[in-house]
């Protein structure tokens, strides 16, 4: 495998998954450790599981690499107008209570869905993008943790500041390379399958969401909360899944009991939460 960085300056983006940690752990060791050409940034959306923020800070320790915690920010310029920016956080100071994720619907004044992830692209892209270009830079290479058996998904950038680099893909990693290679380390992301990156994204399917009303029911209900608030200037009430809310989800998870978990066809197990049948 070769994970020799470009001689460009580089981002990593650290997601907080094993297999963005398996990519770090590889460049590290291919380069003998990461030059000043190189930035690690975590991008935390306040709605990460304690468990993923605690393994971000142990690859950070575990393998001398500093890692840049930032959080989305914004100003109000006016009653219409807001600055966005961001603010650098660490393992002890970042978000725990969803706050930039509920300052991106404040600034927005609409909720998230699948159709308009801005989210993703505010929260992680632009924060990112953001805090390179407060060091001067203005071009990067950004690396990303795509593995070859899910190569659908890496895709060119649409950003004028960056092109993508897939090293994973490029070395045909797959997922059960990432798992052999967990078992082998001193420590691991301790945390339920499904729970990655934001706990109630409504990109997981209904199942996911399901048993985060089980096993999560306070985080579960934040997201249900949104729902119910009314946001923009004619105060719409919004939800981020067309077929159900978050709060009938978990009505139904209540109703039906144990069997939903056990049944294929009980709830919709698309990555995007809706059924297309």
């Amino acid at each position: 495998m070769s994970f020799k960085l470009p001689k460009e300056k580089v981002l990593i983006s650290f997601s907080g998954g094993r297999t963005s940690g398996f990519m770090l752990y590889k460049i590290i060791e291919a380069n003998n450790g990461l030059n000043s050409n190189v930035k690690v940034t975590f991008a935390n959306t306040g709605r990460e599981m304690p468990e993923t923020l605690d393994f971000v800070q142990q690859c950070s320790e575990k393998w001398n690499v500093h890692i840049d915690w930032l959080e989305f920010d914004y100003k109000a310029v006016n009653n219409y107008r807001h600055k966005y920016t961001f603010r650098e956080v660490s393992h002890n100071s970042a978000s725990r209570d969803g706050k930039p994720f509920i300052d991106i619907i404040k600034a927005k004044k609409t909720l998230p869905d699948a159709l308009q992830r801005f989210c993703t692209v505010e929260l992680k892209i632009r924060t990112i993008t953001r805090f390179l270009k407060s060091l001067g830079w203005q071009s990067w290479i950004n690396t990303i943790g795509i593995r070859a058996d899910e190569s659908h998904r890496a895709k060119e950038s649409r950003q004028k500041e960056f092109v993508n680099w897939f090293p994973l893909v490029d070395n045909k990693v797959t997922k059960q390379d990432i798992l052999d290679f967990w078992k082998k380390q001193s420590f691991d992301l301790k945390i339920t399958p499904g729970f990655g990156n934001c706990d109630g994204c409504f990109l997981k399917s209904e199942k996911t969401i399901s048993v985060l009303w089980k096993m999560y029911p306070d985080r579960a209900k934040w997201w249900s909360d949104l729902e119910k608030l009314r946001h923009g200037h004619n105060k719409r009430k919004r939800q981020f899944h067309k077929a159900r809310t978050y709060e009938q989800i978990g009505q139904f998870v209540e109703q039906q009991g144990d069997w939903i978990f056990d049944n294929e066809d009980a709830l919709c197990q698309a990555n995007d939460g809706e059924c297309t049948i």
